[in-house]
C-alpha cells in the first residue's frame, strides 16, 4: 500500500506540471483527491493492514494528501495568473485611442417651434390653456357656434368614438371651457397649444397634428388688436421685415373673420414658385369672437368683445424651415430629425 501510495503521489504530481488550464487543474482535483478519487480508494484497503501498520500508512497518506492539495493551489494560482494575463492580453484597450461618442437627442423642429410661438405669446401678456383631447361635441361644435346641422361641419371630418364623443378637431373647446370657468370676469387672455385630429392624410395634411388657438375676451377690445397681435407674432416668428395681409373670410364662431397672410418667406414677397407668385403665404385664421359664442359661455355680448385666431404648427414649421411634406414630421427619419 505504501508503494501504491508513492505511485500515486507521483502520477498526480506529473499530471499538475501537465495541467495548463482551470479546467484541467479541476479534473485532477477530483481524480485524486476527491471523494471517489485514487487517495480514497487507495485507504480503503487499510483494513487489510496489520494494526501495528495502519498509523503510518495514515500519516503517510494524509502527508501526501497535504502535498498534493498545496501543489494543488499553486499550480491553480500559476494557470490563473497566466490566463488571465493572456485574457487582458487579448482585450487590451488602447488608451491613446478617441473614445466613442454618444449620441446626444435633441427637440423634435415641432417641439422647437411650439415653444418659441408659447414665448412670443407669454411676451404678449396671454397665458397657456390646456384641455382634453377627447372631447364632448357640445365644446367641440356646438358651443361654437356650430350646431348639428350645421354645413361648416363638413369642413372637419371627424374621429367620432361615441354619439356624443369625439377627438377634438381643434383646441377651440379650450377657449369654450376657459370662457365657462371665468365669465363674466375679464380680461381673457389665453393660447391653447396641443394635439388635434381629422380624417386628412397627404402631402400637406396628416390624421393627427398639432394646433395653437388664441382667445383675448375683454371691454373695447377690437379688430385693430387682433391685427396687432397678429402682426407682431409674424414679425417674431419670421424676421422683423415680414408684413402681414387680412383677407375677409368665414368662421362660425367669429364674426367678422379673417385669413391672415404673411410676405413670403422664401422671396420676400417678391413672387416665387413656393407663393405661386403672389408673394403671399397663408399662415392662420382669425377673427372677432361671434356674440352668441361670448353668450353661450356666459358672457354679455353687449359689455364685453374678443377676438380668437388659429394656426397649424406644422404649417408654421414648413414655412420657418422650407419643409415641403408634413409627413417628415411623423416618418421618425434622423436624417431629417438631425437637421433641426
Amino acid at each position: 500500500m505504501e508503494e501504491q501510495l508513492h505511485k500515486m503521489a507521483a502520477e498526480a504530481k506529473e499530471a499538475l506540471a501537465r495541467a495548463d488550464s482551470p479546467e484541467a487543474l479541476e479534473e485532477i482535483r477530483i481524480r485524486y483527491l476527491g471523494k471517489k478519487g485514487e487517495l480514497t480508494r487507495v485507504l480503503r484497503g487499510m483494513s487489510a493492514l496489520p494494526p501495528g501498520e495502519r498509523p503510518r500508512i495514515g500519516q503517510l497518506a494524509n502527508s501526501i494528501r497535504e502535498e498534493l492539495e498545496k501543489q494543488l493551489a499553486e499550480r491553480t494560482a500559476e494557470v490563473g495568473a497566466r490566463v488571465k494575463k493572456m485574457r487582458l492580453a487579448a482585450e487590451s484597450i488602447d488608451i491613446t485611442l478617441p473614445g466613442t461618442p454618444f449620441l446626444t437627442g435633441k427637440k423634435h423642429p415641432l417641439t422647437t417651434v411650439q415653444e418659441e410661438i408659447e414665448e412670443i405669446f407669454l411676451g404678449l401678456g396671454f397665458s397657456i390653456a390646456e384641455g382634453p383631447e377627447v372631447e364632448l361635441d357640445y365644446y367641440n361644435f356646438e358651443a361654437l357656434n356650430l350646431p348639428k346641422d350645421h354645413p361648416a361641419r363638413d369642413m372637419q371630418d371627424s374621429f367620432f368614438i361615441g354619439p356624443e364623443v369625439l377627438l377634438r378637431t381643434h383646441t377651440s373647446p379650450v377657449q369654450v371651457r376657459t370662457m365657462e370657468r371665468t365669465a363674466p370676469a375679464v380680461p381673457v387672455k389665453i393660447i391653447a397649444p396641443g394635439k388635434v385630429y381629422r380624417r386628412d392624410d397627404d402631402a400637406t395634411h396628416s390624421p393627427m397634428f398639432h394646433q395653437v388657438e388664441g382667445l383675448a375676451v375683454d371691454r373695447r377690445i377690437t379688430f385693430g388688436d387682433l391685427k396687432g397681435v397678429l402682426d407682431v407674432f409674424a414679425r417674431e416668428m419670421f424676421g422683423g421685415n415680414t408684413r402681414t395681409r387680412f383677407r375677409p373670410s368665414y368662421f362660425p364662431f367669429t364674426e367678422p373673420s379673417a385669413e391672415v397672410d404673411i410676405s413670403c418667406v422664401m422671396c420676400g414677397g417678391k413672387g416665387c414658385r413656393v407663393c405661386s407668385h403672389t408673394g403671399w403665404l397663408e399662415i392662420l385664421g382669425c377673427g372677432m369672437v361671434h356674440p352668441r359664442v361670448l353668450e353661450m359661455s356666459g358672457y354679455n355680448s353687449a359689455e364685453v368683445s374678443g377676438f380668437a385666431f388659429g394656426m397649424g404648427i406644422e404649417r408654421i414649421a414648413m414655412l420657418k424651415y422650407g419643409i415641403d411634406d408634413l409627413r417628415l414630421f411623423f416618418d421618425n427619419d434622423l436624417r431629417f430629425l438631425a437637421q433641426f
